[in-house]
């Protein structure tokens, strides 16, 4: 039964990174916001509720492990996400490297399981999991906010140009 469990959660886990990179790619064809920056760890942040229940709770150290790796791995993100000014609006600059970053999260998360899989319950190794993918959101987001605000106070500063390009959605 705990085989099965894995097999699940490490297709599902497949799906999301598939998903996040189309996701990440429409992204950068539409501008940047403060909203769209802020929104994604505060709509994330009730998966908490998980610990609610017991056997999703792991151990003080297991929470600071999860936590260190998942800022360990944001270091990449916040290095790929840089923005650029294109007709007067903040856009987030595509990075090909991302894509290939979430596959590679992906197989260090299958790593993971196949290695502490059996050491650990399903339910607290999700948990786990939750954690280290928060501890990577949270320092990423505030990083691009960061960045963000900086490259909103050059364009302010830049003089507005005169030809509007449109922009595609």
């Amino acid at each position: 039964m705990q085989d099965s469990y894995i097999w699940i959660s490490t297709i599902g886990a497949a799906i999301m990174a598939i998903l996040a990179i189309f996701i990440r790619l429409k992204a950068t064809k539409k501008p940047a916001s403060v909203k769209k920056i802020i929104l994604p760890p505060v709509f994330m942040s009730t998966g908490f509720f998980m610990f609610l229940y017991e056997p999703a709770r792991p151990d003080f150290l297991q929470v600071v492990e999860a936590l260190a790796v998942g800022m360990f791995f944001s270091i990449f993100l916040i290095k790929m996400s840089k923005f650029e000014i294109r007709a007067d609006r903040i856009y987030l600059k595509r990075s090909k490297a991302f894509a290939f970053l979430l596959i590679g999260l992906l197989l260090v998360r299958i790593v993971f399981k196949v290695l502490i899989g059996d050491a650990i319950d399903v339910e607290e190794l999700a948990g786990m999991f939750f954690l280290l993918a928060y501890g990577m959101i949270l320092p990423w987001r505030i990083a691009m906010f960061f960045r963000f605000k900086k490259v909103e106070k050059q364009l302010e500063t830049k003089p507005k140009s005169k030809w509007v390009v449109p922009v595609q959605t």
